[in-house]
């Protein structure tokens, strides 16, 4: 024992004379630095070296700035070793670079894409030409499997490979094997008494999967999801009066082979409370009778939680309108466990007025900044307006060109009296694009090509352009709106068209009608949801005689001549109110527009209604109503012209008859359309089986009704209009929405055309 310890001594004594060796080996006596030497460079600057030096020529030098120096230039990331050596009174900066990375590649990756990997590493430092760091590359390694793990592939793989190369460099390659998903068979919860596991069950998300499964992904495990979906469980307690819900666990097991997920979530369900009254406190700026209100809060009824928070939340809104950004409302509970009531105490402090500073757009990668702040009835430098955030929200939603619009109010650090506003934005596609050709004994070769782009270059301006070659079905139409033709918000829309329709050669004849017109409108909003139009057009209609020329035709071109031309103004007036643009689930769509026919070859009148009103049943149900009545006449004497003539039949009106093949037919049999219409649509939009709660496809029942008709026509009941019922599917797919509809008639009569399977894409009812 005595000797491992004088072992010992001897050993620490040597340790500590070698590290004072060492320092005096590293110790100079400050001098005068008269030139200074960078020996190493390859590609970085000398300029870069010199400005991380805390000294310069003619200033004197010692071991603190010797020490400073080299803590900055390996503070640069640059350099994987930094000496300084004294020749003199010449001091060598003596440095090796690190290694740049040359490429970086990924292979086996098929879950992602490879350049929004890129991207991601460019964003952690790791991208072509910048210094090859082995840490960061451990870290986008991590990091890397880590998204493979939110996307439940939990058996994922990783290998880094770095590969130097001539000139200082190396390719960085991500070797990736992805493994397969790792699903979720089984879910339960415990605990639960007042409910049953499959009714609480159906509120997730999450799911052991089904025959959409594929397209949902919704038994792929996900921490964010299962976070959501216990939120949801926990709201549906809290809404029902359970005011003590918990949540006591939640339990997530993987099975050996990484393939098998199991969900248990515990609960503790409480005692369900009744509400036995609500009383405010605090400062309500002398309106406590406007807040009284808005307290949705209701004695006598069991504890909602939803209730409570819509009342928080309409109180801090009101505070909004007066520019209270930061005022506090707690809804204090006061409990009666003997009784299991409860009472509710508001208390409320407005704290301080305020006002936004800045105004932020996120998310928005394709829209211009201008396309969602004009848009916006809250100003920068203004006080905050709760109301006017929350129309600015609607109105940006409304455009139509997002799937998710929110707002996020931050307070300004070291500000007392000023929030940023950032508007949160995910883009959808809205373009649609259709290219065809094709050949046929009666057209020869024919050539398709449309295109319509509501956001043409992020733009917000809307441009569509359709041209068909066929011989029966000739037409070139351009359309162009721009939503803010002056800087008020007047609109401008600019139509052309050129048509020529021809029979089939199968029909027999050879006659054509050629249509041709341009017309130009105007919206001038009023408020913030009612918006007027009016323009003015030019259109002419010539009728090239020949054999087989249908009744309709013949009689029109009798009365009007060959070749008619119409000068009409259009006035028009639109309300929407609705709450989305793409998927509405509540509120109402109302538009009013009519021609009147001033001058020219034809005179005329005519007056369009259309309304249609979102009621949301719940989160998942909502009922769905359309009406539409049309009414048009000629004046002067003369009948309604022709190609004036309103149509029915097929999606956007009734479905299960042929698309415009209701309603007068000439003796050959030519559907001919009508000055009058009438449609009645109703359907109950509801979750697609299968696909959980997603929006963006639904299933719908509906029922339709409707019919155009002669002028001389008078609607007494319902004997003269159609009906169907079926059944239909809505998807918001990336070339826009698309519906499909089974309809089985349940009013027809002979000689309609029913067809029972129809298909469109943008069409609302």
């Amino acid at each position: 024992m005595q000797k491992q310890l004088t072992r010992f001594k001897v050993r620490a004594v040597c340790a500590i004379a070698s590290l004072f060796l060492a320092h005096s080996a590293w110790a100079v006596d400050p001098f005068t630095v008269r030139d200074i030497r960078v020996e190493g460079l390859q590609r970085v600057e000398p300029g870069t070296i010199f400005a991380s030096l805390p000294f310069r020529v003619g200033e004197t030098y010692n071991d603190d700035k010797g020490s400073t120096a080299i803590r900055a230039l390996f503070g640069l990331g640059l350099f994987k070793d930094v000496r300084l050596e004294v020749s003199g009174d010449v001091l060598v900066v003596i440095v090796e670079e690190r290694p740049t990375v040359a490429e970086v590649d990924f292979l086996g990756t098929k879950e992602f894409d490879k350049e929004v990997l890129k991207k991601a590493l460019r964003e952690a430092g790791i991208a072509d030409g910048q210094p090859f760091d082995k840490a960061l590359a451990d870290k986008a390694e991590q990091e890397l499997k880590r998204q493979y793990i939110n996307k439940s592939l939990y058996g994922v793989e990783v290998v880094t490979t770095v590969t130097p190369i001539e000139r200082n460099r190396v390719n960085l390659t991500f070797s990736v094997v992805e493994g397969d998903v790792a699903k979720i068979k089984e879910i339960h919860i415990t605990g639960n008494k007042a409910f049953s596991e499959s009714r609480l069950l159906g509120l997730f998300d999450l799911d052991t999967g089904g025959w959409l499964s594929f397209y949902t992904k919704s038994d792929r495990y996900s921490r964010t999801k299962l976070n959501a979906d216990i939120e949801t469980l926990r709201s549906y307690y809290l809404a029902r009066g359970y005011l003590e819900f918990k949540i006591d666990s939640t339990q997530v097991a993987i099975s050996p082979d990484k393939q098998s997920i199991a969900i248990t979530v515990n609960i503790t369900e409480g005692e369900r409370f009744v509400v036995s009254g609500i009383k405010l406190e605090g400062n309500y700026l002398g309106k406590e009778e406007e807040f009284k209100s808005l307290v949705t809060i209701k004695a006598g009824e069991p504890y909602n939680a939803d209730a409570v928070a819509e009342t928080s939340k309409a109180f801090t809104d009101y505070f909004g309108t007066f520019g209270y950004a930061f005022a506090k409302v707690e809804a204090t509970p006061e409990i009666d466990r003997v009784n299991n009531r409860v009472a509710f105490v508001m208390q409320a402090e407005p704290s301080r007025r305020a006002y936004v500073r800045r105004i932020n757009v996120a998310g928005n990668n394709r829209t211009r900044d201008e396309v969602v702040r004009r848009e916006f009835r809250q100003f920068e430098s203004s006080w905050y307006d709760g109301d006017k955030i929350r129309l600015s929200r609607d109105r940006v939603d409304r455009l139509g060109f997002f799937t998710d619009v929110n707002v996020e109010t931050q307070e300004v650090t070291g500000t007392a009296d000023q929030v940023d506003v950032t508007v949160n934005v995910a883009e959808k596609p809205t373009g649609n694009l259709q290219l065809g050709a094709g050949y046929s004994s009666a057209d020869s070769v024919s050539v398709l090509f449309g295109i319509k782009q509501e956001n043409v270059f992020g733009s917000g301006n809307y441009l569509g352009i359709e041209l068909n070659t066929s011989r029966s079905n000739r037409q070139l139409v351009l359309n162009t709106i721009d939503p803010y033709f002056t800087a008020d918000g007047i609109s401008r829309s600019i139509d052309v068209y050129d048509r020529t329709s021809k029979p089939l050669s199968g029909q027999g004849g050879d006659y054509a009608l050629k249509t041709r017109g341009a017309s130009i409108r105007f919206g001038v909003p009023f408020t913030e949801t009612d918006t007027v139009y009016f323009g003015t057009g030019y259109e002419s209609l010539t009728i090239v005689r020949g054999t087989n020329l249908p009744t309709s035709y013949a009689d029109y071109a009798n009365t009007f001549g060959d070749r008619s031309n119409s000068i009409p103004l259009t006035v028009g007036w639109s309300r929407d109110s609705r709450d989305s643009a793409i998927v509405p689930t509540s509120g109402r769509f109302q538009r009013v527009y009519g021609d009147w026919g001033i001058a020219g070859d034809i005179r005329f009148v005519r007056a369009n209604y259309q309304i249609q009103q979102y009621i949301p049943l719940n989160k998942q149900f909502t009922i769905a109503l359309n009406g539409e009545l049309g009414w048009g006449k000629g004046l002067k004497g003369q009948p309604y012209p022709l190609f004036k003539n309103y149509y029915s039949g097929g999606l956007g009106s009734v479905r299960g008859f042929q698309q415009g093949s209701l309603g007068p037919k000439d003796s050959s049999e030519l559907s001919t359309g009508g000055p009058k219409k009438l449609t009645l649509n109703a359907e109950l939009v509801a979750p697609f089986p299968g696909a959980g709660n997603d929006r963006t496809l639904r299933v719908y029942g509906f029922v339709d009704a409707g019919n155009v008709f002669k002028d001389t026509y008078r609607l007494n009941g319902p004997d003269g209009l159609r009906a169907s019922t079926g059944l239909g599917i809505s998807w918001i797919s990336p070339v826009g929405p698309l519906r499909i509809a089974y309809a089985v008639p349940l009013r027809k009569q002979a000689g309609d055309k029913i067809e029972r399977l129809q298909f469109q894409i943008g069409t609302s009812f």
